[in-house]
């Protein structure tokens, strides 16, 4: 009888603390947190209306699981016979969307390559809850799918133009349709990049994003942010993410498949404040094959890229792709 007793008590403390921790849970999970960019990111539901109106050269698909992807489109003035079986494919990084790539569009569009800029699930004109991914799985079904999307387009060859998280998506995209893909061309992006960019956050933050992760996962409740980064007031940026999205890739893990055989080329600015030359070209150096190339585009930040090195790029897609 006395045992049935304290293991009554028993029960009922560690009931008793799981409610208690579940409330504090629940607390922590819809407490406000004071913004630090003072961005509001559309939602959804005004993403879809944006598109609805938008007038200037796109495509759009639907995804196997029934998502909008919208896809921003830059053409070439008039057709190279040579060229017009080309494209390249923009992927995006962190925070942005398509419409932050007319610095690359226009210039690739010019140098005679039709340019499209996917933007992804939740991000730009594109369907989905913003910032965040249901599963790394459908990440990659979404990537492998625009690529075959922009192919039935009537482009047999793909290039993909991967930008800092780009880089990764790239990378996806290659282990997922290796044999989809004609080139990649992979700028800004490293397995590290400088120390000491991004404050690390505090116990009582980490554990409001690890609530809000459990009672509203869908929620974004990280706001991407580092000091002295310009927060741009396009709302079609998206600064807020779901700790789902943000955990779903390990890019230390991230590999390009060793049967690869295409070319690829590896770019890194010389004012790159995120990543640093020597570490970009220590991601060149796993880089499988020897179709590669390497270049430090001059005057160039991460976000700031001249035309001068977009043009670079449609040098090497000249010399690469077409027939002599």
């Amino acid at each position: 009888m006395y045992m049935n007793q304290t293991v009554k008590k028993v029960l009922w403390g560690l009931i008793g603390l799981l409610v208690v921790v579940s409330l504090l849970g629940l607390i922590l999970a819809f407490l406000p947190t004071p913004p630090k960019t003072n961005h509001v990111d559309v939602s959804p539901e005004e993403a879809a209306q944006l598109r609805q109106h938008f007038t200037g050269p796109h495509n759009q698909f639907t995804t196997s699981d029934g998502v909008t992807l919208f896809l921003r489109r830059w053409n070439p003035d008039s057709i190279d016979p040579s060229k017009k079986g080309i494209a390249v494919l923009i992927f995006h990084g962190i925070t942005a969307h398509s419409g932050a790539y007319a610095m690359a569009g226009e210039p690739i569009a010019a140098g005679g390559y039709t340019t499209f800029g996917l933007d992804y699930r939740g991000h730009g004109l594109s369907d989905g809850n913003r910032g965040d991914s249901p599963s790394k799985d459908r990440w990659i079904a979404d990537l492998a799918e625009s690529v075959r999307y922009v192919k039935s387009l009537g482009f047999p060859k793909v290039v993909i133009l991967g930008h800092s998280m780009g880089v990764a998506s790239a990378i996806l995209a290659a282990n997922a349709v290796p044999d989809e893909i004609a080139g990649l061309i992979l700028l800004s992006g490293a397995y590290e990049g400088r120390k000491g960019l991004n404050k690390p956050p505090t116990f009582f933050e980490k554990t409001k994003i690890l609530a809000s992760s459990i009672f509203r996962p869908s929620y974004p409740a990280i706001e991407y942010y580092r000091e002295g980064m310009t927060v741009s007031k396009d709302p079609l940026f998206t600064y807020h993410y779901t700790l789902r999205f943000v955990s779903m890739l390990n890019v230390r893990e991230l590999r390009l498949p060793k049967t690869l055989n295409v070319p690829v080329l590896v770019g890194a600015g010389d004012k790159d404040e995120l990543f640093e030359v020597a570490k970009v070209r220590e991601f060149y150096d796993l880089v499988p094959g020897n179709r590669k190339e390497f270049l430090v585009m001059k005057n160039t930040t991460h976000a700031k890229i001249p035309v001068e090195s977009w043009n670079q790029l449609v040098l090497w897609l000249n010399k690469t792709f077409l027939q002599k």
